[in-house]
């Protein structure tokens, strides 16, 4: 009697509730901070945006609109000649319908989170190819989603997209409205343009950097101005060897102007602009010292003093623990936030193939939860364990009876491992095999539960990590052909000792005021 999907190992169980719970947790609370709807909406984000001001100091703000128009006008010149040739751009340039248009935008910018340009371009364009619209992607299956996404890594997008594209295909929202955007690039240009120096992952922060996007964006080209804050970020204000040189916003730069008034400090001082100042560190630390006494009593544009308000310290500013480094110059913008290492976590998992099978050799696949970490995906059977390999194949056994019955277990052998961290766990995976040589066939018909071929198996929608294990299981096998250094995999002969700014999806599908309605 084979067992349901819920009578599998008590250790599996806990595993994948407790992912599904961390799942649930991270979205009550990304809930809790959605912006409200309705009637109320307007006023809610009226009075947000007074005690946001309040709170910080017009230092860190764009007052003049004259400023706003020159800023608008430079990036959009610059981006106009210097933007780079990428599809999605194409596509959307040549499509005369405007919710098209932004729906191909929209994929590329999900897909672009976390993930390099050239990485994104085939999976880009194979998902355009098989949804062209938002109503052919509100149609599609999660198995579909999952299955093109499979490889591209943060899984959870392919299924947020399509939850929106299902959200947007019920709404009344008009899909074109002047938007800013706030991304990781966006981030930077701005914490350096306006000198925020506050962690931008802070609550306080990421509501800040939203204003300012929504404020700068161009009503006239709000996709450009979007695509060109986040090229500006990619190819000129870099995290590291910022090209300022080469900015339009350079004028307009908090953080260069900082820059440039304790470059002429020290020249003053010292009588040349190259002076070494970090040749000698107990000079540089006193020359620091006397730059930003010194920039407090400059003129008005850009003086560091304007940054804090006249009661307590600006919340925008960098705390008094964490002083200039001259050596960054306007990458000292923006903080780099303190993050946590991934906890580490031990799986067990067996790759258990049919060579006998009808039709050819078949190998055993079950899919995830549909929440949590990998939601949706394929796996191999899996089962969470000690990084102690004492007690891990009487568990991993267990685990795999719970699918397909009674097994061999005089034949379940240990063939290496392989670490593979996702954003928040480091997971290394003990990998074994279980070769049904003389078994009668195995079938079963429990959902959940499939028996791919290996050519199924490198088109299904199966993670990274699962794709590793598979070249360790392959790497074994007679006539196969060993992993590649890449994929980042120990066999046993090489085993090592083990070892907040998002907007919710909600929140942009609110009812549509026309700009004249009051």
């Amino acid at each position: 009697m084979k067992k349901p999907r819920a009578a599998a190992g008590s250790r599996s169980r806990h595993r994948k509730q407790s992912s599904s719970q961390e799942g649930r947790e991270k979205r009550a609370l990304s809930s809790s901070q959605a912006k409200p709807s309705g009637p109320d909406a307007g006023l809610a984000r009226r009075q947000e945006e007074v005690v946001l001001q309040a709170s910080v100091s017009p230092y860190h703000l764009f007052r003049d609109t004259a400023e706003v128009t020159v800023l608008r006008k430079n990036l959009l010149s610059w981006y106009d000649l210097e933007k780079r040739d990428l599809p999605w751009r194409r596509q959307a340039e040549g499509e005369m319908d405007l919710d098209r248009r932004a729906y191909a935008v929209w994929v590329s910018e999900v897909m672009l989170q976390q993930t390099q340009v050239a990485t994104v371009i085939n999976y880009y364009t194979r998902w355009m190819q098989k949804w062209p619209t938002l109503q052919d992607l509100a149609s599609a299956s999660l198995e579909e989603v999952n299955q093109l996404w499979a490889g591209l890594g943060y899984y959870s997008r392919g299924r947020r997209l399509q939850e929106g594209a299902r959200k947007q295909a019920d709404s009344q929202t008009p899909l074109c409205q002047a938007a800013g955007v706030v991304d990781g690039n966006v981030v930077r240009v701005l914490c350096r343009v306006r000198a925020i120096g506050a962690d931008p992952s802070s609550t306080l922060v990421s509501q800040h950097l939203w204003s300012l996007s929504q404020q700068l964006v161009d009503p006239a080209r709000p996709g450009d101005f979007n695509q060109a804050a986040m090229e500006l970020g990619a190819t000129v204000c870099t995290p590291q060897r910022p090209r300022c040189s080469q900015c339009p916003m350079q004028s307009l730069c908090r953080a260069h102007q900082r820059v440039s008034h304790l470059r002429k400090g020290q020249s003053g001082d010292l009588g040349s602009d190259s002076f070494p100042v970090t040749s000698c560190p107990v000079y540089a630390a006193q020359m620091e010292r006397e730059q930003l006494l010194a920039s407090q009593s400059l003129p008005s544009s850009g003086d560091v003093e304007e940054c804090a308000p006249n009661t307590g310290q600006c919340q925008l500013c960098a705390p008094p623990t964490e002083p200039w480094d001259q050596t960054l110059g306007v990458a000292n913008f923006p903080r780099k936030a303190s993050r946590r290492p991934p906890r580490e976590e031990c799986s067990a998992t067996c790759v258990l193939e049919q060579p006998r099978a009808v039709g050819g050799a078949r190998i055993l696949l079950v899919q995830r939860p549909n929440s949590g970490l990998l939601a949706g995906l394929w796996e191999f059977p899996s089962v969470t364990v000690e990084p102690s390999r004492q007690h891990q194949p009487k568990a991993l056994l267990q685990e795999l009876q719970s699918w397909v019955g009674p097994l061999p277990a005089t034949r379940l052998q240990h063939l290496g491992q392989v670490v593979h961290t996702f954003s928040h766990i480091k997971l290394t995976y003990q990998v074994y095999g279980l070769t049904l040589e003389e078994q009668t066939p195995v079938t079963t018909s429990l959902p959940g539960v499939r028996w791919l071929t290996r050519e199924e198996f490198h088109t299904a929608a199966v993670s990274t990590a699962m794709k590793k294990v598979f070249r360790v299981y392959e790497g074994q096998q007679p006539g196969t052909c060993k992993g590649s250094k890449r994929s980042q995999v120990s066999t046993l002969s090489r085993q090592k000792k083990l070892s907040p700014g998002q907007k919710v999806l909600d929140s942009f599908f609110q009812p549509y005021t026309s700009a004249g309605a009051p």
